[in-house]
């Protein structure tokens, strides 16, 4: 194994070089709209495109049990990607900068459930890591011509054996 990740808590600063944390305390600003009945909490990620079109799906992660072993990132880079929980059940993500074309050491972050997270184009992640049970998330991201895809596999596995739960 190439190192031991344990999940930290999920909080906009420290998700911020990744993408952004999708929760009303990270909106540019709150309005009140339809005559004061719905608070909008406006701009809280950006949808990078990179010349496509948005695709709405809803992915249905089977919980993962821990340790997990991460031995491979993927990335898009041509367009963002966000994740929103639907149900509220705990999920984990792991990102890692980009060193040179290739993912650099792995990050880990548990999300309660309350938030979501969109990865700025090009962040290298792993795929979706469910917890406790098979969870949906709305997902937003990139359709269109050219190859948003790019996986990475490390020459030794990380463990991820705990989290900040």
């Amino acid at each position: 194994m190439s190192g031991r990740l344990v999940a930290q808590e999920l909080t906009a600063d420290a998700f911020r070089p990744f993408g952004e944390v999708i929760e009303p305390d990270n909106a540019s600003e709150i309005q009140l709209i339809n005559g004061g009945s719905t608070t909008r909490f406006h701009d809280i990620a950006p949808v990078e495109l990179g010349g496509g079109r948005a695709l709405i799906s809803i992915f249905r992660g089977k919980p993962f049990e821990l340790p997990l072993k991460v031995e491979m990132l993927e990335r898009h880079p041509l367009g963002s990607q966000a994740f929103v929980p639907l149900q509220g059940r705990p999920f984990l993500v792991v990102v890692a900068p980009d060193e040179d074309g290739r993912p650099g050491a792995p990050v880990a972050f548990l999300c309660d459930g309350s938030k979501g997270v969109s990865y700025a184009a090009g962040t290298w992640h792993h795929p979706l890591i469910a917890l406790e049970e098979a969870s949906d998330f709305l997902v937003v991201d990139r359709g269109g011509e050219g190859v948003n895809y790019e996986e990475a596999f490390f020459d030794e596995p990380y463990s991820l054996e705990s989290s900040a739960r």
